[in-house]
């Protein structure tokens, strides 16, 4: 029986999956990086303003002053690599002579793309590359896995139903090998993906996941019956259908759950992409189990943006809560972060790799979540300095756009600057497929 106050370790859990705990844990993190407390990084603010000075120049390089015109960070951009792909695809079901789907059905389609699309994108390596037949175009990295995941489900690879190709669902998904997968993109001996079983996995696995929520994702367990449970969630208000973030952000982590591999878990839930943070323990008198785990979600909020940019784009819904989402902890907006000096490595501390020269280190690794925290607030931090610079309000400049338009652009490159032959991060990830 717990002591009045006490918080159970399946409560720290509970919260350690919601939006709010994010912010709150990286703050907490960047807090010790102000006092020099991180394990493995110094923090030099001082350098934010290059950052900034740096994506405002981008920016204007490809946007002029016309900023209101940056699309969402999101995997539409992805899928729409070298041409546009969405718009044609959803206007193709809509001119089928007998059966056009109506809206929902568009959504939902777009939303099945969506999410196996997002899930397949963790990093693929450098030496990978993916050949468009239709084409002839060739696409590397998030690209590439974006367009290959198009031409997986139009080939109707993720659904149980010949007569039904643009869809995934449950039984669909149960029949992806890892074997499936790599033909589907491309990877010979050649031309290697780093993690094509952990991909496989993951797919694998989400077809459990979406069969035991059909509270989320209907009986049939398919992605695209989100749609019918947050209208559940919603309101009518000024002849607009408004959704509060929240009820989607919990279908996404709570339905899916159970695709995330096993590391670490709390009160017998499994966490997700969360992880311990020795800097942050050491900070704590007496703390209780979960207190130094530090929460990212990042394939989760990246997920969130995407599917966010359906439900506005397609259905005209408007989206409440969207200023609880975060930046996304991944190696392009880290590697910005890097690359101009905001954060500097300890000398010494982590091991290098004995061809790039550069340091490495496995996801769990206490540098890469020191590495992750920092990037969750100085992305809002550098949001805020580009504003301010720019003389823009965050409704005029979301975080969504600064994504898109400045710092994960901007990440990458940096990185092709610095480090012409690969255009990777400053840091190496040691990546399974399900992390980055």
């Amino acid at each position: 029986m717990n002591l009045a106050g006490a918080v159970s370790p399946s409560q720290t859990a509970q919260y350690l999956r919601t939006l709010p705990a994010i912010r709150e844990r990286c703050g907490r993190i960047h807090e010790l990086a102000k006092n020099g407390q991180l394990q493995y990084f110094d923090y030099h603010p001082e350098k934010e303003v290059d950052v900034a000075k740096f994506c405002i120049s981008l920016m204007k390089r490809d946007y002029g002053d016309q900023f209101a015109d940056i699309n969402p960070h999101g995997r539409w951009r992805h899928l729409d690599a070298g041409i546009e792909r969405v718009q044609p695809l959803i206007a193709k079901w809509a001119a089928h002579p007998t059966n056009p789907p109506d809206l929902k059905e568009e959504a939902r389609r777009t939303i099945d793309l969506f999410v196996v699309s997002v899930l397949l994108d963790a990093g693929a390596g450098s030496a990978w590359k993916y050949v468009e037949e239709s084409t002839g175009f060739t696409f590397t990295r998030s690209e590439g896995l974006g367009v290959a995941s198009v031409h997986m489900f139009e080939s109707g690879l993720f659904s149980s139903d010949p007569n039904q190709p643009y869809r995934v669902d449950a039984s669909g998904l149960e029949k992806v090998t890892a074997e499936k997968t790599a033909t589907a993109m491309q990877v010979s001996e050649s031309n290697p993906m780093v993690g094509i079983e952990g991909r496989a996995a993951l797919l694998f696995n989400l077809g459990k996941a979406l069969r035991a929520s059909p509270q989320f994702f209907g009986k049939e367990g398919r992605p695209g019956n989100l749609i019918d449970f947050l209208e559940t969630q919603s309101k009518e208000e000024n002849g607009a259908r408004v959704v509060p973030i929240a009820p989607l952000w919990s279908a996404l982590v709570d339905g899916l759950n159970p695709i995330w591999p096993s590391r670490f878990s709390l009160g017998g839930i499994s966490l997700g992409d969360v992880w311990p943070c020795p800097s942050l323990g050491a900070s704590i008198p007496n703390p209780a189990e979960g207190d130094d785990f530090v929460p990212f979600h990042k394939l989760t909020m990246w997920l969130t943006y995407s599917l966010v940019e359906v439900l506005q784009k397609i259905l005209n819904w408007r989206i409440d809560g969207l200023e609880d989402m975060t930046g996304l902890p991944e190696y392009r907006n880290g590697g910005l972060l890097v690359d101009l000096g905001v954060l500097t490595l300890k000398p010494d501390s982590l091991p290098k790799d004995p061809q790039s020269g550069l340091p490495h280190a496995v996801p769990s690794h206490p540098a890469i979540v020191e590495w992750r925290a920092m990037t969750v607030i100085e992305l809002d931090r550098i949001a805020d300095l580009i504003r301010s610079q720019l003389g823009l309000t965050p409704s005029k400049l979301t975080l969504a756009q600064v994504l898109e338009g400045a710092t994960w652009k901007g990440g990458r490159e940096i990185a092709k600057l610095k480090r012409p032959e690969t255009a990777g991060p400053p840091i190496e990830i040691e990546s399974d497929g399900t992390v980055f």
